[in-house]
């Protein structure tokens, strides 16, 4: 539960970041109602913050102009929040914002006070954080660090890109935005070769030139929505497979993670799930070796015994 003690910094930092707020205003930020809003106003007063109130149809409270607000304190829980996203900074983006995450976390510690500090210590003893990608990105850095300067000054660049097919083509783009997604980096961007939207995978890029000329990104552009719309998959195929009751156990475990499970009376296991081809199916078959038995699509089991039969004749070979 919010104490009032965050609330009432809570109010102290809004209007930090705006001067004015109407009552309605501050009541829908903090979830509490106009009355309870008057209360903190008369704590804050008695505390020393010079509030005024205006009159009128935009009326309301502001913070006397000349007034400079305290340092920033912040709550044992807001201060882990700091410092677990500064290290996940440093795991996901590395060498361009080391000294920039260095310099962030030796000013938390100059100015929390040891109690906080010492909580902070405790909480990130308790969570941990682990991050993976699917490749070192350490070689990547550099480039990804210059990237991000021509997105920050909205300058073209020429990429070298080999596709998935290691097709190498020359790329004038207009870069918008870096993505971190199922393991990879991406950077989004107007290809004007194909004049569209594309994404290009940081691993794939070749090299890089940065052009000078000048670009200007769509004002409705949400790089967050674009990637959630290109990178959806449609789930072609409906997949039942049989498992032994060796593997059930660790099935059960998966249930409802991206699975459904059904018991069977002789203690094996029917599980359902959804594809969008049926190549990785195959390949979760044929991984559990004779546990595991493809009933649905009959297609699937077809595959699966075309599989089996070529890794057989490449051994008797």
């Amino acid at each position: 539960m919010t104490s009032v003690a965050t609330r009432l910094l809570s109010m102290i930092f809004l209007f930090q970041s705006r001067r004015h707020w109407t009552v309605s205003e501050l009541s829908n930020e903090l979830d509490v109602s106009d009355r309870t809003i008057h209360r903190y106003i008369g704590m804050l007063e008695e505390m020393g913050i010079p509030l005024y109130s205006e009159r009128g149809p935009y009326g309301g409270f502001s913070l006397l102009k000349t007034y400079k607000l305290p340092p920033l304190i912040f709550t044992p829980e807001e201060a882990t929040v700091l410092y677990m996203g500064t290290q996940l900074m440093l795991d996901f983006w590395g060498k361009p914002f080391k000294d920039a995450i260095t310099g962030v976390t030796a000013k938390l510690d100059n100015v929390l006070p040891d109690d906080i500090r010492q909580e902070v210590q405790r909480a990130q003893r308790s969570l941990v954080i682990m991050t993976s990608t699917s490749r070192d990105y350490t070689p990547y850095h550099d480039l990804m660090a210059d990237l991000r300067d021509c997105m920050a000054q909205a300058q073209q660049v020429k990429l070298r890109y080999h596709s998935f097919s290691r097709v190498e083509t020359d790329r004038l783009v207009d870069p918008y935005a870096l993505s971190f997604r199922w393991g990879n980096w991406y950077l989004v961007g107007y290809c004007h070769m194909r004049e569209e939207l594309r994404t290009f995978r940081i691993d794939r890029i070749l090299g890089m030139e940065e052009t000078k000329t000048p670009f200007k990104m769509p004002s409705d552009f949400d790089a967050k929505a674009y990637l959630e719309e290109t990178m959806r998959f449609e789930n072609q195929y409906h997949v039942v497979v049989r498992m032994a009751p060796e593997a059930a156990p660790r099935m059960r475990e998966r249930s409802d993670e991206w699975m459904k499970v059904k018991d069977i009376e002789d203690g094996s296991v029917e599980i359902c799930f959804d594809v969008d081809n049926l190549d990785w199916a195959a390949g979760f078959v044929l991984s559990w070796g004779k546990l595991a038995k493809a009933i649905e699509p009959p297609e699937l089991a077809e595959r699966v015994q075309q599989a089996a039969r070529d890794l057989l004749a490449q051994y008797e070979q």
